[in-house]
């Protein structure tokens, strides 16, 4: 008999029995597009009675206590003169929590703003309080196996004041988080419904992705590796502190709360290399106060154009920290990846997804775990998963990565209203056949996994490495006679999924990708970097001319040398005159951006940007540049008819981009800094001859010299 584990994260108040089987509430479908035009026919905003404006949305426990006397509830144009709803730029997409414990959803929030194509397909981004303007809005989630569109009406709750009282965001005219937030609300029953959760549940409602967790006590030897593969291709992280009876600690990190990882960076010290990670607060202040927090003396062992670039002094709730101090400090790391190529290392192929809607009902398919059945384990629903090998898998053909997630679905419209059951699974091995397995068999065999888990959590996800065979993938309660839907995800990148014992009920099985383009290059890149740790100006240089560009078939690129060291400068941020595998990666995820960004406005197709193409295509990055600067820029880098290309788009948007991040990371008051000699000299060794020439004293306004 396998080894069994129960891993309970609290006592919750309400029993675990169920005395009739429940079945999962749907959520009210919407028309959006049919609400819009109908309001804008009759001149109206939009009035949702399905969630309505009233207390009753808010819930009906502790939280009510929190709330001010004068609760009111008022549409963002109240509010302020100039509402907007989405901000092209992502640091005005940064967030704020409000009243709601919900830490949990922000930083899983916060981890969706790094992926624009991600973020749109939650946040549709054809909707606005100006144009077509009827007080609707609406949200995309995935719910148990199905994207669903979710509708709201836009008044939202505030204080006396006019203060938001849950989500808002730093920006305080912006107000996609907060509508974001009362979607979420609406799909799980009400505000007081998202008190308690998992950032991984978050990140998959986001995504109908798959998680990897990753307990840091007990973390592999290649978790750096891992977190690189992570940050540079579509992932969103999030990471969660140890619990404990004081609420902020005295190194500045708040107890069992959940926080976003927004990036990471491989730092250059007088004594060698140093891997941190930059994580976020999704309160948007309190922050970590150990080494390489904002105070710290580490900075200073850096060089000044790496600590110019990384370094903030500013309480916005963002900050560094070694890898060594994170898995010391925090619990757990989680990964949510839209294909699950992150453990298997096999990015950029194809994969298979597999989903099967089941149920656990008393007296007939609740059958409880070997331990607890007494001879009934055989009743759970069995499925039939025939692993199937694939020959251009890198790793060795007698094994095939499987990922096997089984989620339970919730009992009541009230996300926290009936608590979880235990639930896992146990996975065999057996022989071609479509009967189900009698219960002698469970006797006889042991299971794959040998030491199964049961967690009270809505999601257990276990990785596999299995030989190309037939299994059988029995999922189950701890305990018999519990009652529950839930439905089985099988990711790998051949298989066959169906449920054993004559029944032929739907299965969704369809093929997914890395949509991250960069993947495919990776081993291009890694095996370059294995023969040349560093690459100087020239190297960068054939690298970028000799790449089949997509889309740029018609036109061959044709990086100056010029433009490749300018290039260099930039990025080499430790000052070695190279450029490391890293911080190629950075400028590689960059350039494919910018591609994107140009063959869009390039709408003539001539491979360059006139005056109003640049505009536009500037606007799309999100960063705000005056017409007059821009003009400046089409001078600087355009040809004698104005006309930029893509390499000098490049050019462009890199000093753009980089030496806004500096200003916004050493300015005091937003509008200045002043800097010290050996960090004016920095500057003036990324600026062109033109800009060394206005750049003479050692005190410089960076606010200008990043928009000349």
């Amino acid at each position: 008999m396998p080894f069994l584990l129960c891993l309970k994260k609290k006592k919750s108040p309400v029993p675990l029995g169920r005395s009739i089987f429940q079945k999962h509430t749907t959520p009210i479908q919407q028309n959006y597009q049919a609400l819009l035009e109908s309001c804008l026919k009759n001149k109206c905003l939009f009035t949702d009675d399905t969630f309505p404006a009233h207390i009753s949305s808010i819930g009906t426990g502790a939280l009510l206590k929190k709330l001010p006397r004068n609760l009111q509830w008022k549409r963002p144009h109240a509010l302020h003169k100039s509402p907007v709803f989405y901000a092209a730029n992502r640091k005005q997409l940064d967030l704020c929590q409000g009243l709601v414990e919900n830490c949990w959803f922000l930083a899983a929030l916060g981890a969706l703003t790094f992926h624009q194509d991600i973020l749109a397909a939650v946040v549709p981004q054809n909707q606005s309080f100006e144009r077509k303007y009827a007080g609707i809005f609406h949200f995309r989630f995935w719910h148990f196996g199905e994207w669903i569109d979710v509708v709201v009406d836009d008044r939202l709750p505030v204080n006396e004041a006019g203060e938001l009282l849950f989500v808002s965001s730093v920006y305080k005219n912006v107000f996609w988080g907060a509508l974001l937030e009362k979607a979420y609300a609406k799909l799980y029953g009400s505000y007081e419904d998202l008190q308690i959760g998992q950032v991984s549940e978050a990140l998959v409602d986001f995504t109908g992705g798959v998680n990897t967790r990753i307990k840091l006590a007990e973390a592999p030897p290649d978790l750096w590796d891992i977190l690189t593969r992570a940050t540079y291709s579509t992932s969103l992280m999030g990471c969660q502190t140890h619990l404990g009876t004081t609420k902020v600690l005295k190194n500045g990190l708040v107890a069992g709360h959940a926080y976003t990882v927004t990036g990471i960076r491989k730092v250059t010290c007088q004594y060698g290399p140093e891997n941190l990670l930059r994580l976020r607060n999704p309160w948007g202040k309190i922050e970590w106060k150990g080494d390489w927090s904002d105070s710290s003396y580490k900075w200073e062992l850096l060089s000044p154009k790496e600590k110019i670039l990384l370094r903030k002094k500013q309480d916005d709730g963002e900050f560094w920290m070694s890898l060594q101090d994170f898995k010391i400090h925090f619990v757990d790391l989680v990964i949510c990846k839209l294909t699950p190529d992150l453990m298997s290392q096999e990015d950029g192929k194809k994969w298979m997804y597999s989903l099967k809607s089941g149920r656990w009902v008393k007296g007939s398919t609740a059958g409880g775990s070997l331990g607890f059945s007494k001879g009934n384990f055989w009743m759970n629903p069995q499925y039939w998963l025939n692993v199937l090998p694939v020959e251009d898998s890198k790793k060795s053909p007698s094994t095939c990565s499987v990922v096997i997630s089984l989620m339970q679905k919730y009992s009541t419209k009230h996300r926290n209203r009936a608590p979880h059951l235990f639930i896992g699974f146990l996975l065999y091995k057996y022989q071609e056949s479509n009967r189900k397995l009698p219960p002698g068999f469970f006797t006889r065999h042991q299971p794959v996994n040998k030491h199964q888990v049961f967690l009270d959590e809505r999601e257990v996800t276990y990785d596999f490495h299995l030989e190309p065979c037939v299994y059988v993938i029995v999922p189950s309660t701890l305990k018999p006679q519990q009652e529950s839907e839930f439905i089985l995800r099988v990711f790998s990148r051949k298989h066959i999924l169906r449920e054993m014992g004559g029944n032929t009920s739907f299965t969704l099985s369809k093929e997914i990708v890395d949509r991250y383009e960069g993947k495919i290059w990776e081993d291009f890149f890694t095996k370059y970097f294995e023969q040349n740790p560093e690459i100087n100006a020239v190297q960068l240089q054939r690298i970028l001319n000799n790449i089949s560009w997509r889309n740029f078939q018609s036109f061959r690129l044709n990086f100056s040398l010029d433009s490749c060291q300018g290039i260099l400068a930039l990025l080499d941020l430790n000052a070695t005159g190279t450029l490391s595998i890293q911080e190629f990666r950075v400028l590689w995820k960059r350039l494919l951006f910018y591609l994107e960004v140009f063959q869009k406005r390039d709408t003539s197709r001539s491979g360059k940007l006139d005056l109003v193409e640049l505009h536009a295509a500037v606007q799309e990055t999100g960063i705000s540049l005056s017409n007059e600067v821009c003009n400046l820029m089409a001078i600087r880098y355009g040809d004698p008819d104005l006309q930029i290309s893509f390499e000098s788009f490049v050019c462009f948007m890199l000093r753009v981009e980089i030496m806004g991040e500096a200003f916004r990371n050493l300015t005091q008051d937003g509008k200045g800094i002043y800097l010290r000699e050996s960090e004016g000299y920095w500057k003036r060794s990324a600026c062109n001859t033109e800009e060394q020439k206005a750049c003479r004293n050692p005190c410089i306004s960076l606010s200008e010299c990043s928009s000349r």
